[in-house]
């Protein structure tokens, strides 16, 4: 690298939903209180199972397709009464954070759920990245990471992997949601973690690594 080249700055994504914040408390209530304004039967217990994919993509479990779009809106609009103030962060969100912003480097949130809400679940939760995208799932999520030059984007969901895969990012995988570290890996994720409270560490030692 030419003397008068800049170093580039880091810039780290996250996944949002069972990577930063454990969003099923919330999710659960959100979705009993749409059955309930509904008057249709939706097992929350199942559905918080399985996050990651759009919200679309689970509705259509419990209602005609032709009504997914104005169930979602409805959703959306009854969520920040009802899921914020319940979602907790993950183990070692703000460690993690906070780890990228030491090393001088930047962060960015790309996430399929709905910007305004989450950018609420962040603002409630003190975490605040430097970024923050939403309604992008899987390998949407790569025009993102690209846009804004990250190196390495984490999540929890195969989902994820493909997403940091097709971006050219590194895939940090964290088994705090519905895929487990061999479903990761066998998606390609470069690492996977138990959780976000290695990941302090490993960015240490990912920045003191010497590159190809």
């Amino acid at each position: 690298m030419s003397p008068m080249t800049p170093t580039p700055v880091l810039t780290i994504g996250f996944d949002l939903d069972m990577t930063l914040i454990d969003s099923r408390p919330g999710i659960h209530a959100c979705y009993l209180a749409l059955a309930e304004r509904t008057g249709t039967y939706i097992d929350a217990d199942l559905a918080v199972t399985r996050l990651g994919p759009p919200l679309a993509e689970e509705l259509v479990n419990w209602f005609p397709a032709q009504e997914v779009p104005a169930i979602a809106d409805l959703y959306r609009g009854m969520y920040p009464s009802i899921a914020i103030a319940a979602t907790p962060a993950m183990a070692g969100a703000w460690e993690a954070v906070e780890a990228v912003r030491a090393a001088g480097g930047r962060t960015m949130v790309v996430t399929a759920k709905y910007e305004p809400n989450a950018r609420l679940h962040l603002d409630h939760l003190g975490i605040a990245p430097d970024v923050v995208v939403g309604g992008l799932w899987a390998e949407q999520k790569a025009d993102a990471l690209r846009a804004h030059g990250a190196g390495v984007y984490v999540g929890d969901h195969v989902g994820d992997v493909r997403g940091a895969r097709t971006a050219g990012a590194l895939s940090v995988a964290v088994a705090t949601g519905p895929c487990d570290g061999a479903e990761l890996r066998a998606a390609g994720a470069d690492v996977v973690l138990d959780d976000l409270s290695a990941f302090p560490a490993w960015l240490s030692g990912y920045r003191t690594a010497p590159r190809a």
